[in-house]
């Protein structure tokens, strides 16, 4: 199953001219990316339009949430990009006390409470309209130029998050132009950072530690592309996802021998 964005990547497709990609000089971002999909039509492999909140190694099988399901896996191939900008000041402290990375998995926590969703695209303001219905108050606050607004009765506020803030628990945001006292956060970026995606894989200067074999520090989890380090260039990144590929296909034979 692959995972992922309509567009393939943001990235991508805001290229205006691409040299660098083997057999396509001068074709600009959006023309790969369609090339890319048609080549996914071809192969007759779906595009799963959820965007996966946490991968977790239960031993034999990973599990991979989504805000919609759950699935099982043998193997997993991270191939989500690299983060940019960083957490919130707040963010990674209040993790799990307040603060989200998936509005409708954990909405229910939050019933007649006050909440801010904080995201990009389409999909983050149709998980702020979800979250509306179950929360007393839901701000929205667009990163980026914002998409279509939610509907009513979501508040959309155009600021810069400066903080999160509380001692054992969100109790407040603070913006640019305010502060606003809430009981949780979810911030729902194009991609999240390898640590809080996977629990307990390695880590080094921000990127996931793999070897040449694409293997990450937890069996059966392989990764590519530019959240294993520089240079983030696309033909680095598609030869090491053929090389994780490969290789997880591999070792989901050699599970299948095991049994």
């Amino acid at each position: 199953m692959l995972f992922g964005r309509a567009n393939l990547s943001a990235k991508l497709e805001k290229a205006p001219r691409i040299d660098n990609f083997l057999g396509f000089p001068g074709i600009s971002g959006a023309d790969l990316g369609a090339r890319f999909q048609g080549h996914l039509h071809a192969m007759d492999i779906p595009l799963q339009s959820e965007q996966v909140s946490g991968i977790f190694s239960m031993g034999d099988y990973f599990a991979l949430a989504t805000g919609k399901n759950t699935y099982e896996a043998t193997a997993v191939i991270i191939a989500g990009g690299v983060v940019t900008g960083g957490p919130f000041p707040g963010e990674e402290r209040l993790l799990g006390r307040g603060v989200g990375y998936c509005a409708t998995c954990d909405a229910p926590l939050y019933r007649n409470k006050v909440v801010a969703i904080v995201g990009s695209g389409q999909e983050a303001a149709m998980e702020a309209e979800f979250v509306a219905e179950i929360a007393r108050k839901v701000y929205y606050i667009p990163l980026g130029a914002p998409a279509a607004p939610p509907a009513a009765p979501v508040e959309v506020i155009e600021a810069k998050v400066l903080e999160i803030k509380g001692q054992d628990q969100v109790d407040s945001l603070v913006l640019s132009d305010r502060t606003l006292e809430l009981n949780g956060v979810f911030i729902l970026r194009d991609s999240l950072s390898p640590d809080a995606l996977i629990p307990g894989i390695k880590i080094e200067n921000g990127h996931i530690l793999v070897d040449q074999g694409m293997r990450t520090s937890i069996p059966g989890c392989f990764a590519a592309g530019d959240c294993t380090g520089k240079p983030y260039q696309f033909m680095r990144a598609a030869g090491q996802g053929q090389t994780a590929a490969l290789n997880a296909v591999q070792y989901i034979d050699a599970k299948k021998a095991e049994k």
